[in-house]
This record gives structure tokens, sequence and C-alpha cells, in this order.
């Protein structure tokens, strides 16, 4: 069985580094942010769109990596905040900061909602029901044109500046610093939840579900609990992409969306935080200049990418990363 003392190791060592260069994680995050913003100017919003799905992963990064809760229905909770957010700006407020907490707190009540319910069964059932919750969700905004727009999408409302001065314009500009804000606040949080004791005892829980039970872990309400704060932070990817295309469509409920975020934690690596940014990062790119190449047969690297990496790189790319460093630098990557 996995010793439960192993499991902290490399949360203790990026504790122990962080001392010396305290939020080295997300001053790199946000120092590539202002770089790419400056070097494709022309490319903002799709860089906003590779900010908020970074969010989306690095929530089921969350959920799947740390806490070991194999979901394939994660974006259901980014659709509830989309839509939450949207429905918010239509008919009460326009502030996009109120907005994201409507859609934090609407993801993460749903998340908490069907989590008790789903969390009750496990392994293949469980995959099966999250399916099923975001295909249910689907259909229902579907039918309920009169509130979401059905499948045209609900549209029509706006978005005030950000902090009354900074408005969301054609070129995307505020757009993608909001977004990447968002995003380093988020990691930041996230990080913090991984490398505390709440951290450690996920991960128990994802190596050994029932030494952790047998230990004195309530593993229910632990797996209730990771699986509520990222649909929270799920949710603040659908408010952010709500707010910053004034468009909400089905596809942010669809299976489709919750099977590509998969494919990207996979890609950059599930077990490290950085892999959710990495993964969504080559997905996306790899998407943008593929499909501008073949539109029709660019998800042929899509599926080579993700074979290379199960196959070859367990890890993900991220597993690549952290093997180079150990040999350069003799010492174990952080968990950050």
């Amino acid at each position: 069985m996995a010793d439960i003392r192993s499991i902290s190791e490399a949360p203790a060592a990026s504790a122990g580094r962080s001392r010396h260069i305290p939020f080295l994680p997300e001053i790199a995050l946000l120092a590539i942010g202002i770089a790419a913003y400056y070097l494709f100017p022309e490319d903002l919003a799709l860089l906003t769109r590779i900010a908020i799905t970074a969010l989306l992963v690095l929530s089921l990064s969350l959920v799947l990596g740390q806490a070991g809760i194999a979901t394939l229905g994660h974006a259901v909770f980014m659709g509830v905040g989309a839509y939450a957010a949207g429905l918010f700006a239509m008919h009460f407020n326009t502030d996009p900061l109120l907005g994201l907490v409507v859609g934090a707190l609407a993801g993460g009540v749903f998340a908490l909602f069907s989590g008790s319910l789903l969390l009750r069964t496990h392994g293949l059932t469980f995959l099966m029901l999250t399916v099923a919750v975001s295909q249910i969700l689907y259909e229902v905004a579907n039918q309920a044109s009169w509130l979401t727009g059905g499948d045209d999408g609900l549209s029509g409302f706006k978005t005030s500046p950000l902090f009354g001065y900074f408005r969301f314009d054609l070129f995307s500009r505020t757009a993608f610093l909001y977004s990447l804000g968002v995003l380093v606040i988020s990691y930041f949080v996230i990080r913090k939840i991984v490398e505390s004791p709440f951290g450690m005892t996920i991960r128990g829980i994802r190596s050994d579900h029932i030494r952790m039970a047998a230990l004195g872990n309530n593993v229910y309400r632990q797996l209730l609990v990771t699986f509520t704060i990222g649909g929270l932070f799920a949710g603040i990817a659908g408010a952010l992409a709500a707010q910053t295309s004034h468009v909400v469509g089905l596809s942010t409920l669809s299976f489709h969306t919750s099977g590509e975020a998969l494919v990207m934690l996979i890609v950059g690596g599930s077990r490290r935080l950085p892999g959710a940014i990495l993964g969504t990062v080559i997905f996306l790119l790899v998407q943008h200049v593929a499909s501008a190449i073949n539109p029709y047969h660019w998800q042929f690297l899509i599926g080579a990418l993700l074979i290379l990496c199960v196959l070859a790189l367990p890890g993900g790319l991220m597993g690549l990363v952290d093997s180079l460093w150990e040999r350069m630098t003799g010492r174990r990557a952080s968990n950050g």
C-alpha cells in the first residue's frame, strides 16, 4: 500500500522552496501571459479562450488528478456558471465581478447537489452517471429556449467596464487581461489547496481510499468538498466565457467539451497543476494551426498526440519536463 508520508513529499518540498521565491508559479504564469499579450496582439481572442479553458482544465485537475474522481461531465459546471452569469447580467446587474461570483456560486452549488448523489456510487456507475447528468442538463437547456435561448444560445446581455473603466472591446484586450488575472488568482488558490493538509488527504484517498477510511477519514465528505470546489472554479470559467464573448451556447454543457478538457489534462499531465495549463495550450494551439491547414482532419494530430502521451509519457508532457528538471538539478519538481 502507498505510504501516506510519501504523498506529502512533493508539496512539502514545494512549500520549502516557495519560502525563498514566494508566488513563483503565479509570477511565471502572469509573465508568460503578459508576454503573449504583446507578442501576439492579433490573436488575443484565441489567448482569451486558452486562459478560460485552462481554468476549466485546472479545476478538472483538482477533481481528477488530485482526488482521483474520474468524471466525463465536468464541463456541465462551466455551462451552469456561464448561463447563471449571462442571465444575471441580462436581468439584474452587468458588473463583471458580481457575475463572476454568481457563476462561481452556481457551479459550486450544482456540483454540491449533484455530487452528494453521484459520489455515493463508484467506478463505471459513477462515470456513466456524470455523462447522464450532463446530457440531461443539456437537453433541459435546449428545451427551455424561453430562458436559455435554446440552440441559438443566450445572447443580448452586456458586460459593464471592468472596475468601471476598462471596456470589453472587439480586440479582446480587456477580456484577455481579465481572464489572465482570474486564472492566476485561481491557480494560486488551487495550489494552496493542493499543498494543504486537505490536499494531502485527497491524494491519500486517490492512492488508497480504504486505508484512508480506516485511518478515520470521512472519504465521502472529503471527495464531496473537492467535487464542489472543482465545480466552483469551473463555474468561474463559465462566467468568464459568457462575459468575454457575450453569448452562451449549449456547447458549454456538452459531453464534447468535457471530453476535450479530459484530453487536455491527460496530454499535459493529470497529477501536476502546471500540466493543466500546458495541456490546454498545446491542444488549442494544435487545433488552431492544424484546423487552419486542414479543417477536416486536424483531429488526427490530436489523436496521435494523445496516444503518444498515454503510451510513451504516462505522466503527460509535464512528466517529461519533470524528468529533464531532475536530470539537470537533481531535485524533484514541486506539485505547483
